[in-house]
Formats: C-alpha cells, structure tokens, sequence
C-alpha cells in the first residue's frame, strides 16, 4: 500500500523509466516512501518499446515479488517462449532443440511493453514525468544534488539514481567511465503477422527462440506476442560497419543485398530470416563498459543496471536492472540515512555485478560459434 512520505523523508529523483527506475520507484512506494521518476521520452508508448524479455527466477521474477506484481507477471509472461532452436548453417538440420516442460518457468518471456505497462500501472498517478532530458547533475558530494534538464527545468534531490541506461547522464557525477564498441554488432529487423504473412519463418523459430551460427556470421530470431517475431544479424566488424560500405539502417534493400553477400552458403530456410523481413533495419553496435567497472561511494547518488554495469545483452540485462533495483529500494526502506541505504545496496550490487561482467566478457562473441549454445535471449531492443 502506498502511503504519504513524512516531511523528513529524503527527496528521491529517478532518472530513467525502464524497467529498473520503475521497479525502483514501485519498491518504494510499497514500503512508503516516494520518488519521482524522469524520462526523456514524451510519453509511455514512445518509440520502439523493444522485444521480448525472458525474466528469471533468481532476479527478475524476484524483483517482481517484492514490487507484488508476480501473481500479474504469471498471467501475462509466455513460458512456451522459453523453447530454444538451434540450426545447422549450411543445412538448415535441426541441431539442438530445448522443449520447456508444462510446469517450467525458470525463465519465462515477456514483451518490453507489456512489463513497462504492468510497472506502469502500478505506480501512483504523477509518479513519471514524461519529456524530461537531464543535462547533467551538479552539486556537492554531500548533497543535494541539482538535476538540470534540457527544458530548462531545475530539480533538487537528497538521492539521484541512475537507472538511465548505457549512455547514463547520472553517470558521469559518479564515474569517468564511458562505454566501449566489443567488436560485435546486432541489425535487429522485424516480421509482423508471421502465420499469415510468414508460415515457414513462424514454423522455423516456433514459439520461442531459435539461432544459427558458422564461426564468423550468426542470426538470432525471437518469438513476440501478437504475431511478431524479431531478428538479430550477429556479425562482428567495427561500429561504424554500416557507414563504411555507405549505407544507412534505412537502405533496407540495400543491406539486404549486403547481407545475402556475407552470408553466402547457408541454408536458403535461414537466409528467409535475411530476405524476407519487413524492414527497416536498426543499427545496434554493442558495448560495455570496463571490467569492473566501479566508484566511490557518495550518499546523494547511485546507479542501477546499465547505468551501472553494461554488458553483452544475453538476456542478463533486464534481470539485473530490476534486481538492482528491488534492493536500492529496500536498503532505502531500512536504513536510516540514504548514506547507510546506497552503501549497504552497493556492497551487494558492485561485487555481483563485477563477477557477471568477468563472465560475459567476451561472450557476445559466443552467439558466431558453431558449438550447440544457449546464449540466453539477446535484450539489445
């Protein structure tokens, strides 16, 4: 139940509402306290709200109890979509196939807008404020801190979270570190009423996910809810690869050519998934940041998921981010000064997120490998 915050209670600004600001900002107010939530975008059906996400036992399902929205989760999330295919290249022979059982739900899938709208949903009204760019974030260690905007709009707060994402302007009051190309990247493309439209697309991916790879070239395809199914082209090559053969992500045919190209010798059931797309493209060059990637603790300001520790998007991501967030939430809840909250929450946080880090360093590269792999479900979108 969401009650009134005490006058004394610390004036808490979330900047970012992906699914780690809002969980935050749920967490807290169950527990009674309050915070705003800012988000550049100019409402909450704004641009690509992104694919499907698989959320974990251990982490996202986790943060979902504590917010009490996993009884909600249950009746929306798609278990079916935790079935993984795995093609031979060349062939096109059925290599390896995961069939969840009917009781499974270790990791089950929801779509990006669907979790947004449930943690939406659940939020007192006024909580988000929609069109709002940070510029930056001033003032003393100690606190407060000053949150300016693009509109020209000034915002104190005794507490500033990050939850801004990989590019986090909240970041930079806490940390040089800015983040890296890995050498890997996604073109993310799109079929839209697939068991009309696309039969033998809908019939190769199945209800869940299913990938190819030859060593050097991977395709990634996703189930979504309502008839979609999203692609990833995996190839490694430098950020600016699309710009290089001078092209942009919405020289669809273009880079389809291209693509037909580079992928020479698969199987003609795959090269559907290269070919038969509705188009555009979008662009994802991935990057990380440094392995560990770490700060000094201050008492007016923190990070979460991205912000804090961007990795591979191998379906680690979103996980992390909410759980991040459930914790900030409740060392707020039970500490008595925010110093004590943000301390408590980073010594948890930073140590796990360094050994995920360690261990998805160089593993986005895994997703090119010939070898039968499950890598998760990429969460780039």
């Amino acid at each position: 139940m969401t009650t009134t915050p005490s006058p004394a209670a610390p004036r808490i600004a979330i900047v970012g509402a992906g699914p780690g600001g809002l969980t935050c900002a749920r967490v807290l107010q169950r527990h009674g306290l309050h915070a705003t939530v800012y988000d550049l975008a100019s409402g909450p059906a704004d641009g690509n709200q992104g694919g499907t996400l698989d959320l974990h036992e251990e982490d996202g399902q986790a943060a979902l109890k504590e917010a009490g929205l996993l009884e909600e989760f249950t009746r929306l999330a798609r278990p079916e979509g935790q079935e993984m295919r795995q093609f031979d290249a060349a062939d096109g022979a059925l290599r390896f196939h995961h069939r969840p059982a009917d009781d499974e739900f270790a990791a089950p899938e929801i779509d990006r807008g669907r979790l947004r709208a449930l943690l939406l949903d659940s939020l007192a009204p006024g909580t988000v404020q929609w069109g709002r760019t940070l510029t930056g974030v001033e003032g003393p260690d100690e606190g407060p801190r000053r949150l300016r905007f693009a509109d020209g709009a000034v915002v104190d707060a005794d507490l500033v979270i990050g939850a801004d994402g990989a590019w986090s302007t909240v970041r930079r009051a806490l940390s040089p570190a800015v983040p890296e190309h890995i050498g890997v990247n996604f073109l993310e493309a799109w079929f839209h009423d697939v068991e009309t439209a696309h039969p033998s697309v809908a019939a190769l991916v199945g209800g869940g996910s299913a990938m190819a790879a030859d060593g050097e070239r991977g395709l990634f395809a996703q189930r979504n809810s309502g008839g979609h199914i999203r692609v990833y082209v995996v190839q490694t090559g430098p950020a600016d690869w699309l710009a290089r053969a001078g092209l942009t992500d919405r020289d669809t045919e273009q880079i389809r050519a291209l693509l037909l190209e580079r992928y020479q010798g698969w199987s003609p059931g795959l090269l559907r998934l290269l070919t038969d797309n509705e188009g555009p493209y979008v662009h994802r060059p991935l990057h990380a940041l440094p392995v560990p990637h770490t700060w000094e603790t201050s008492p007016s300001a923190t990070l979460l998921g991205d912000a804090a520790h961007l990795m591979p998007p191998l379906g680690v991501g979103v996980n992390l981010a909410m759980l991040d967030a459930s914790e900030l939430a409740l060392a707020l809840a039970r500490h008595d000064t925010t110093a004590d909250a943000v301390r408590a929450y980073e010594a948890t946080m930073l140590p796990r997120s360094h050994r995920m880090q360690k261990a998805l360093d160089g593993a986005a590269t895994g997703l090119l490998s010939t070898d039968t792999f499950d890598p998760g479900h990429p969460d780039a979108g």
